[in-house]
């Protein structure tokens, strides 16, 4: 089994920042893609950022410019760096990971974190 930990979330003033950190743990051989999305009150979960085994990257057109996601294959994190932010940011932050085990063969399996808790006020 793989476990996601997000981090790095809270409450911040607009225009302030954020550096959001995700740690993968467990019988990981491989990590290929890995992705942040977000959740607002009412809305459907949507892709913010993602990032490939190679650092090819992309962005919601929402965020760009503002956003930056990156990943210490070391340490099988990524990271959300987070500026400019808005009140329209505000939403439960969920790591996502493709992630191959060593018991898993040549397969890749989809995790999720539980999610961290932006807030940002106007």
């Amino acid at each position: 089994q793989v476990q996601l930990v997000e981090s790095g979330g809270g409450l911040v003033q607009a225009g302030g920042s954020l550096r959001l950190s995700c740690a993968a743990s467990g019988s990981i051989f491989s990590i290929n893609s890995m992705d942040w999305y977000r959740q607002a009150p009412g809305k459907q979960r949507e892709l913010v950022a993602g990032i490939t085994s190679g650092s090819s990257t992309l962005y919601a057109d929402s965020v760009k410019g503002r956003f930056t996601i990156s990943r210490d294959n070391a340490k099988n994190t990524v990271y959300l760096q987070m500026n400019s932010l808005k009140p329209e940011d505000t939403a439960v932050y969920y790591c996502n990971a493709d992630v191959r085990t060593y018991y898993s063969g040549t397969y890749y399996e989809v995790y999720w974190g539980q999610g961290t808790q932006v807030t940002v006020s106007s």
